[in-house]
């Protein structure tokens, strides 16, 4: 299916990694998959939005709609002395492989007192294809006050890379909602952000997820994520928050001894540089918006991908565009008998169907030029997608929203 083509390879390695701890560790991930080059979710996003009609309920584990991130929150500064990080070792293929056992182990050593249950290791010895695996731990943990999992993975991404930026940004709360998030550069130069989220970006259950992800100056990448439950899903809340406070997150996720087991892990390969970094959808977006519209909130880069929410003085309502250069192989799944084929031969699509909750409406247009360059814009009648309605329809009409998607602007720097 189109809406997979796309994939996020920190996104599937950390959701097969703690997919393979087993017990309560399940593949969607809130604020994990958050870190994750955004392009593959943009991209993934816009096709499922075309293809399934108009519905914005995107599977992007367990995150509704678009994930667009940026410097959130607090600026990065330095963390005490009393949590950083031990010297950096030298990333090497040659440093001695973990077990199983030495991942669990490893995991409760670094833990406070208290009792372990259903533990499941992950080493980095090669499986049968000869393939490293993700390393990771996960288990349950009860320091007498109720049981709670507690999970870790340990990779490398390419330093500098897309991942390693994200990894050292909050997510954008329009997209991800949470009660704080923090990024901060540790003594070694390792980047660690901690995020207080929950399980469910519309909080239809309680489960808090708080997480610290780590990147070293040479690509060394540990994330930690622990619940008030003793899973992710499907387990009632045994506590008000999870065990570990920010402070103890940022120790575990900066312990040497993950740096070891990443330091036997293979150099992440180079990142190949993507289509339409020269894009400029945030500038275009803000300046295409019709007269009359208060802009609330926008997205902080421009690139492919940009949103907007506005007011016209009815609520507000979050407009969001996605720019690609190069969709033809596309064009037979997001474009049918229905869509109108200018002059030009620029086909056009409109939807309106429902958004992520069940208020919530959202209005798309789909635009493909014939050399395969598109835009498409989607509106809808609230301020995020993990909101209720603030408002009975977008604040955009379909008349504007495609005549906005049809400007040449889109592509006049590209």
């Amino acid at each position: 299916m189109l809406a997979d083509q796309h994939k996020d390879p920190f996104e599937e390695r950390l959701a097969t990694a703690l997919h393979e701890t087993g017990g309560g560790f399940d593949t969607d991930r809130t604020a994990l998959a958050a870190r994750g080059a955004a392009r593959g979710r943009r991209k993934r996003f816009v096709r499922r939005a075309a293809v399934a009609g108009g519905t914005a309920s995107v599977v992007l584990a367990c995150v509704g709609g678009v994930l667009v991130l940026r410097p959130g929150g607090t600026a990065t500064e330095a963390v005490p002395s009393s949590v950083t990080a031990s010297a950096e070792p030298k990333p090497s293929v040659t440093a001695a492989p973990a077990t199983d056992e030495q991942m669990i182990e490893t995991l409760k050593n670094l833990l406070p007192e208290g009792d372990f249950s259903e533990e499941r290791g992950q080493g980095t010895e090669p499986a049968d294809d000869r393939k490293v695996p993700a390393p990771s731990a996960g288990l349950v943990f009860d320091d007498g006050d109720g049981a709670a999992a507690i999970g870790v993975s340990v990779g490398r991404v390419q330093p500098g890379g897309t991942e390693a930026r994200q990894a050292a940004r909050c997510p954008d709360r329009v997209y991800i909602p949470y009660d704080a998030c923090k990024t901060s550069r540790l003594a070694d130069g390792s980047v660690v952000t901690v995020l207080q989220g929950y399980e469910y970006p519309d909080r239809r259950v309680d489960t808090k997820l708080w997480t610290a992800e780590l990147v070293t100056p040479t690509g060394q990448h540990i994330t930690v994520s622990e619940w008030n439950a003793a899973a992710e899903k499907d387990k009632p809340v045994t506590r008000t928050d999870p065990p570990l406070n920010p402070a103890q997150l940022t120790r575990l996720a900066a312990a040497k001894e993950w740096r070891s087991v990443a330091n036997a892990l293979p150099a992440p390969l180079p990142e190949p540089e993507l289509p339409g970094s020269d894009l400029h959808a945030r500038t275009d977006l803000l300046a295409l918006l019709p007269k009359g519209l208060k802009v609330t909130d926008k997205s902080s880069d421009d690139g492919d991908f940009a949103y907007a929410v506005v007011d016209d003085g009815k609520g507000r309502s979050m407009v969001q565009v996605n720019v690609q250069p190069d969709m033809l192989d596309a064009a037979g799944d997001l474009f049918d008998s229905n869509s109108e084929t200018l002059p030009d031969g620029t086909r056009v699509a409109v939807k309106q169907g429902p958004g992520d909750r069940g208020d919530q409406v959202m209005w798309t247009v789909d635009t493909m030029r014939a050399d395969g360059r598109r835009v498409v814009i989607s509106a809808f009648n609230a301020g995020t997608q993990n909101e209720p309605a603030t408002r009975e329809t977008p604040a955009l009409t379909i008349a504007q929203m495609r005549e906005m998607a049809l400007d040449a602007r889109w592509w006049s720097g590209s």
